[in-house]
């Protein structure tokens, strides 16, 4: 059976970019909440973009796993190790203050990124880093904005 590969302009691309940018969403509300909340709302505000930006961290290094599990996976140990660190990473960040885990993992989303530039194009997978750019940048500036508000 033949595999087709799921390209950004096929319609399983299109559904893949519309959750892409839908999960900007919490990045962009919660960033903008950090700094009109009340004083009593904030920790929450800041726990929550915490928690979801540690997430989208540890989805990234997922991706990373599933490639490394197919039977003709690159760097098949490369993708399994890295797979893990930006979990282990995201944690810590979780465990800090929102003043610098959010900066963390701005860092890590952006090494998430570089991983990926090295990584998708032998993976067969070029034709998503301008994606993988754009939720990078605006997911790095919600954390970023939101550390400042802290």
């Amino acid at each position: 059976m033949a595999h087709t590969p799921i390209t950004p302009d096929s319609a399983a691309g299109v559904l893949i970019q519309r959750l892409g940018y839908a999960g900007l969403i919490p990045f962009a509300t919660l960033a903008l909440l950090m700094w009109i909340v009340t004083p009593e709302a904030h920790p929450l505000v800041a726990m929550a973009l915490t928690s979801y930006a540690a997430v989208i961290c540890a989805f990234l290094g997922g991706i990373h796993w599933g490639i490394g599990l197919r039977h003709n996976a690159p760097s098949r140990k490369l993708h399994m190790v890295w797979g893990v660190v930006p979990s282990l990473v995201a944690w810590i960040g979780v465990m800090m203050p929102a003043y610098a885990g959010l900066p963390l993992l701005a860092v890590l989303l952006i090494a998430c990124y570089l991983v990926d530039r090295k990584t998708w194009a032998e993976a067969g997978l070029r034709d998503w880093m301008t994606l993988r750019f754009r939720l990078t940048v605006v997911s790095t500036l919600a954390c970023l904005l939101g550390a400042a508000a802290t």
